[in-house]
């Protein structure tokens, strides 16, 4: 069966390196594609395929349909474009390709969009924090106003985004200048912040938040169709080279049980958890394979390979092994020499 994986984010070669170990009578033919050719997962995939770049969405979700066609695809699991080839799938099946996809476009889309996606969310095991959008400083010094009274520290972050860019923790003494040459990390200087503000005008809408100061979680999952099939929970551990501890918090797997069912989620997805006063808030749902997906399956499940061989032949042919709560991970770099 040929399975493949288009271009997407690093944890690629993790999965495609698990679903190899995995795969003991070699099923499935790995297929990856990317841009660049000296991407990781190049060489751990049974074939690898250049892709275009400058494409917009429709002219890429073309040239796919001709990937599948031209190379017999039987699975095709997106990263790029997920969204917008998540409303394609019949084209894809006239072909004979079936595409796992996380959720509907709908569904996708809502995600994506963090104060959309927080409005909606209904989540009592562990509630999202309270916020505030805006686009232009007026409306950031409402939200101020409202927020700053009720709660200790306040960040922003944008509505649209990933790696936790543009994530900041507000300082109201120092300056971003001091904040900078202090060495601290994702703060910045209130006032400077108003005047940037200012001089944007409008912009992209941001959200004010309430900071959460707890530990956090981040929970790689797999779904089928809105049911929770596997799950491990890693709650990150504070300095650097710590590791994360599995940390299977039975109100944090409830409420992920609970965001799977809400938005139909399928295949590989991450849930995100941060505490304040012990008890677990909402982050956001990531749709894709996280970057600790490594750390996740060392402590049991084989995620990928559930997810693959889940969705080919039905998750009553997957094995699912204990998760091992309280172990210790760690992922350790290596060096290799490309060709």
């Amino acid at each position: 069966m040929r399975v493949w994986f288009n271009r997407t984010f690093s944890s690629v070669y993790t999965a495609l390196k698990l679903i190899r170990e995995a795969d003991a009578d070699s099923r499935f033919t790995l297929i990856h594609s990317n841009a660049n050719r000296h991407t990781p997962a190049a060489r751990i995939a049974h074939e690898f395929h250049g892709e275009p770049t400058g494409l917009e969405p429709e002219a890429y979700v073309d040239w796919c349909v001709e990937f599948c066609r031209s190379h017999r695809i039987d699975i095709f699991v997106p990263g790029r474009e997920a969204t917008t080839l998540s409303g394609h799938h019949a084209r894809f099946e006239a072909i004979g390709t079936r595409v796992l996809s996380a959720a509907t476009p709908s569904k996708l889309q809502l995600i994506h969009d963090k104060a959309g996606f927080y409005a909606e969310t209904d989540l009592p095991q562990a509630p999202v924090a309270e916020f505030r959008r805006f686009e232009n400083l007026a409306e950031f010094d409402a939200a101020w106003n409202e927020l700053r009274p009720r709660h200790a520290k306040l960040c922003i972050k944008p509505s649209r985004g990933i790696y936790g860019i543009g994530f900041a923790i507000v300082d109201e003494e120092r300056s971003s200048a001091a904040l900078l040459l202090a060495g601290v990390e994702y703060h910045i200087g209130y006032q400077d912040l108003r005047r940037g503000l200012a001089e944007l005008g409008e912009f992209r809408t941001m959200l004010l938040m309430e900071y959460l100061d707890g530990h956090e979680y981040s929970v790689d999952c797999v779904g089928d169709r809105g049911r929770l099939v596997a799950a491990v929970a890693r709650r990150k551990l504070p300095g650097a080279g710590s590791g994360q501890l599995i940390d299977m918090r039975p109100e944090i797997i409830e409420a992920t049980s609970k965001l799977a069912s809400d938005y139909g989620l399928s295949g590989i997805f991450n849930v995100q958890f941060r505490e304040a006063a012990g008890k677990p808030r909402l982050l956001e749902i990531n749709p894709r394979m996280s970057g600790g997906i490594g750390m996740a399956c060392a402590a049991g499940p084989n995620l990928p390979w559930i997810a693959l061989k889940g969705f080919a032949d039905g998750f009553d042919t997957v094995a699912m092994p204990e998760v091992r709560s309280g172990m210790r991970v760690i992922e350790m770099p290596q060096a290799q020499e490309l060709p």
